[in-house]
């Protein structure tokens, strides 16, 4: 198979790693803005630099500006495409890019790596198999251990779109149900370019999901300790966390507890490396196949909604249904 791969940033890179060691991948193009990113990128992994759309399926990581347009140009010409989220910017060209794809059969992979995530595929099987018995509520947790440059907070649309969607996708995907209605606040504990770009480095929100279960949420851009990204989930027979591993940074003040045994995960490339092999290997399988996508471009739209329902009610103090959202 010959895979186009466009964006050579930091998840770029490694996806082009990836791809190049691949069974599957007979050839690997790259392509990106910056050239010489490009050459470089391409003599490391033992790929080659030219038009990645001349290929049999396309991988896209480049900036979030760029999505929409390059998977329906991948669309548009009959290609299997994988794109890191989000799809698009905005609810209203995500639509679009959906009735697209929907329009042209083509299959379109949105890369929520936590799907591909071994602890979130067990607690999914776990509440599946009623081994929890009712779900009665549901925490979720993502904390970075150093905020991004102030550049990027400027243009990422905050923390509950690129942030915590990736709580808000893997939430529907655990439990099969959906989001009715959000109560989201947040605050601003470190530098000022955060309110600047009238975002919030701190995060907390109350969801009630359509069957009346309740999920509480939390985030953070200063988790000095370690990047941290949890969920718990409470039965009425039992409880199971996702994350709550030897590399978890939390120090308990119990004197008999003896965890974490190792360091803390420093990032979520490192938390998440075999989630990003994974979902990339699901890819090109379903791609050689003609298979169905396993996180389509209306579950990227469905975490979207609930995203901006959560932003809206951290502006305007209130609960908002997702239901409101409608562009």
């Amino acid at each position: 198979m010959r895979v186009g791969l466009l964006g050579l940033g930091r998840i770029g890179a490694f996806h082009a790693a990836t791809l190049s060691a691949h069974p599957r991948v007979e050839e690997l193009v790259l392509a990106d803005a910056d050239e010489a990113l490009a050459a470089d990128v391409a003599a490391r992994v033992g790929a080659k630099v030219g038009d990645a759309f001349d290929a049999d399926a396309v991988v896209i990581a480049t900036p979030t500006g760029t999505h929409a347009e390059l998977i329906l140009r991948a669309c548009a010409a009959g290609l299997p495409v994988f794109c890191e989220k989000p799809v698009a910017l905005g609810v209203s060209e995500t639509r679009r890019v959906a009735q697209e794809v929907e329009r042209h059969g083509v299959l379109a992979h949105i890369g929520f790596q936590r799907r591909f995530d071994a602890g979130y595929a067990a607690a999914r099987r776990t509440l599946s198999a009623g081994d929890l018995g009712d779900l009665h509520r549901v925490h979720l947790l993502t904390a970075d251990p150093r905020p991004p440059a102030a550049a990027y907070i400027a243009s990422s649309g905050g923390i509950f779109r690129d942030c915590h969607i990736h709580d808000f996708d893997i939430l529907r995907w655990v439990t099969g149900r959906e989001v009715d209605t959000v109560y989201a606040t947040g605050a601003n504990r470190g530098a000022g370019f955060f309110a600047e770009a009238g975002d919030v480095d701190t995060s907390a929100a109350l969801l009630t999901l359509d069957d009346g279960t309740l999920v509480t949420l939390q985030g953070s851009r200063y988790n000095g300790a370690g990047y941290d990204v949890r969920m718990e989930l409470a039965g009425s027979l039992s409880t199971v966390a996702v994350g709550l591993a030897d590399r978890v940074p939390l120090t308990s003040a119990e004197p008999e507890a003896t965890f974490p045994a190792n360091e803390p995960w420093p990032d979520f490339g490192a938390r998440f490396e075999a989630a990003y092999v994974a979902e990339m290997d699901a890819f090109l399988a379903l791609a050689a196949e003609d298979g169905d996508s396993p996180c389509t471009v209306q579950d990227a739209l469905a975490a979207l909604l609930i995203a901006e329902a959560a932003e809206l009610s951290r502006r305007e103090g209130r609960p908002v249904r997702v239901a409101e959202v409608t562009a």
